[in-house]
């Protein structure tokens, strides 16, 4: 089990990481014009994160759960490629990454990196690692508590994204598709 209180407590720094990571990010899109909308979702999504971490210490201590390696070891795998996913999409954005809806007026959306293949591929990451990190410590409780109240959470938040969103141009693939026939040519050259 302490592998795994390593990870949940290595997993709060990252999460103290990402509002560092906010607060830049949204001084640069405020800078630019930049409008938030779904304020008053925040708090409770910060509660409920928070909320994820706090579970994924207590419940196993306090209901004196041990480690299953059968459940435990892919989920911890799944909740470190979790954070993967996650800060892959943060480096995609770039300043434009928030915990908070903010959107630039005029830039276009982000068609690269999981952008490609996914809408919202963070939140893949926030599903994956609200069910795998409490189960990777047979903390069931967190993982069905979040898991559901994220759900509710989420739904909320894509329907406010999704209209924050729709005021963007779409992405500009023809620039990656250059670059990306570019960099064929010399490696074939």
């Amino acid at each position: 089990m302490i592998v795994y209180y390593v990870l949940v407590i290595a997993t709060c720094f990252e999460r103290l990481a990402e509002l560092a990571v906010t607060k830049r990010n949204t001084a640069w899109s405020m800078a630019r014009g930049g409008v938030e909308t779904g304020r008053g979702h925040y708090p409770p999504m910060v509660v409920l994160h928070t909320g994820l971490l706090a579970g994924c210490l207590i419940e196993p201590a306090v209901a004196h759960r041990s480690f299953v390696p059968a459940l435990g070891v892919p989920m911890l795998v799944l909740a470190v490629g979790s954070q993967g996913l996650r800060w892959w999409c943060i480096r995609t954005l770039g300043p434009r990454w928030n915990t908070r809806v903010i959107v630039v007026p005029g830039l276009p959306l982000v068609g690269s990196g999981p952008y490609r293949w996914l809408r919202h591929p963070n939140y893949v990451a926030v599903v994956v690692e609200g069910f795998a990190l409490p189960l990777a410590g047979s903390a069931w409780i967190t993982a069905v508590v979040f898991t559901v109240l994220n759900a509710v959470l989420l739904t909320v938040r894509l329907r406010c994204e999704a209209r924050a969103l729709a005021q963007l141009p779409p992405p500009d693939l023809s620039a990656q598709s250059a670059a990306a026939a570019a960099a064929a040519r010399t490696a074939s050259g």
